[in-house]
């Protein structure tokens, strides 16, 4: 099958997707925005043909690419796995008559009250939200719904420009930090409770492989806070029954919900008091590294699986769950630029066995805003058999290892 991929180099994790539909048997043809000399030679050898564009979500100049390469073979999919590139490539197939996510599927997937009314429409149990225009709408939601409320763009991704209100002065500070060029919010009850996320492989409709992920803390505290050694985990209980169940019947609704074919799906979700809430999906995969560790937790190729399923609409590649996988985010102590570590030594001693890798920024080397995320300085990866024994270990190397700064 002949298959384009969007931006084949650029984040590094990019190259894996490439990988994977070449050795499942592809014909790959990468678009990107990095000149075709700049990449190196493992990258190229899978590729049967790269082409540079000026950016790729100028719909006009990916329309045209993917003309062009039509002109001189059948195009089969078109795949993208970024978030910002996720409409582009909807719009460019459907203009092309390219098969794959939709463009109003996309759309649902990426704006946030409409995907929070489509999904209660179909029983799912979501925030209250609303999509609002100007500063009124706000102020009536929240004399409605009442506070904590969570402020973000219709359509960002993550907790990126995401803001916690919990009273009306925070509020008003919140909107003023939108500024007054902001044409729409979205809106939402802040949902108490434990924060994950749950992702799969669906082929036609149907999540063909699954896997369930828990934050320590939630993502708002873990991209805020400094001190925090923020750390997420895969866990290998999916298969227990109880909320993993939930999670599985929401999840398989939602895909449903949303028009969801043949793709990688990330969702993120919370449980506490009010049960269990949905809060938002990509139709993409999971960031920050989340497939190895996927891949090292059940002996598998998470990457190969989703080939696979792009291109034959199946795959017969199933997790072991034989261990749970973390990562462990470790914040420099301040600002400025890494002089050395502490505790690392004793950490690799006690439980080099558990450790997967890690990405240890040399001195020198500058420190990077916590909002960044969990990859943005310091990590170490990590699995274990057992759940609670790797949640314990993470907490280990948080409280052992200290990155420091000057």
């Amino acid at each position: 099958m002949n298959i384009v991929f969007v931006e084949p180099h650029f984040p590094k994790s990019q190259r894996e997707f490439v990988r994977a539909l070449a050795e499942a048997g592809a014909f790959v043809m990468g678009v990107g925005e990095t000149p075709a000399e700049y990449l190196d030679d493992q990258l190229r050898s899978w590729m049967g043909h790269y082409e540079q564009v000026g950016s790729v979500t100028d719909l006009e100049a990916m329309t045209h690419v993917v003309r062009r390469l039509q002109s001189w073979v059948w195009v089969d999919r078109l795949e993208s796995t970024i978030e910002s590139h996720m409409m582009p490539a909807a719009m460019v197939r459907e203009a092309t008559g390219i098969p794959g996510t939709s463009v109003h599927t996309t759309w649902l997937c990426r704006d946030k009250p409409s995907m929070k009314e489509a999904l209660r429409a179909a029983g799912v149990p979501t925030a209250a939200s609303v999509a609002a225009d100007d500063v009124e709408q706000i102020r009536a939601f929240a004399a409605q719904v009442g506070y904590p409320l969570v402020l973000k763009p219709r359509d960002g991704a993550g907790a990126a420009a995401t803001s916690r209100v919990d009273n009306d002065s925070q509020l008003e500070e919140a909107l003023g930090q939108f500024g007054h060029g902001t044409t729409s919010i979205a809106v939402e009850e802040f949902v108490e409770g434990h924060e994950g996320f749950y992702d799969t492989i669906s082929i036609n409709g149907e999540p063909a492989l699954d896997f369930a992920s828990h934050y320590y803390p939630g993502v708002l505290e873990a991209m805020r806070t400094r001190w925090v050694s923020p750390q997420y985990i895969a866990t290998n209980r999916i298969d227990s029954g109880g909320l993993y169940d939930e999670i599985r019947e929401m999840g398989r609704t939602v895909v449903q919900a949303l028009g969801i074919q043949t793709s990688a799906t990330h969702m993120e979700w919370f449980h506490g008091p009010k049960g269990l809430r949905f809060s938002e999906i990509g139709a993409r995969p999971p960031g920050v590294g989340c497939w190895d560790l996927y891949s090292a937790g059940n002996d598998i190729d998470v990457y190969r699986a989703w080939a696979e399923a792009v291109l034959y609409g199946h795959t017969d590649i199933r997790p072991t769950r034989s261990h749970s996988a973390g990562i462990i985010a470790l914040r420099p102590d301040r600002d400025g630029t890494i002089s050395h570590y502490s505790g690392l030594e004793d950490v690799e001693n006690r439980m080099g066995r558990w450790i997967i890798d890690a990405h240890l920024p040399g001195s020198g080397t500058p420190t990077q805003p916590v909002a960044n995320g969990y990859m943005a300085n310091a990590w170490i990866r990590m699995r274990h058999p057992d759940y609670d024994v790797l949640r314990t270990m993470l907490d280990d190397v948080g409280s052992s290892v200290q990155v420091h700064a000057h």
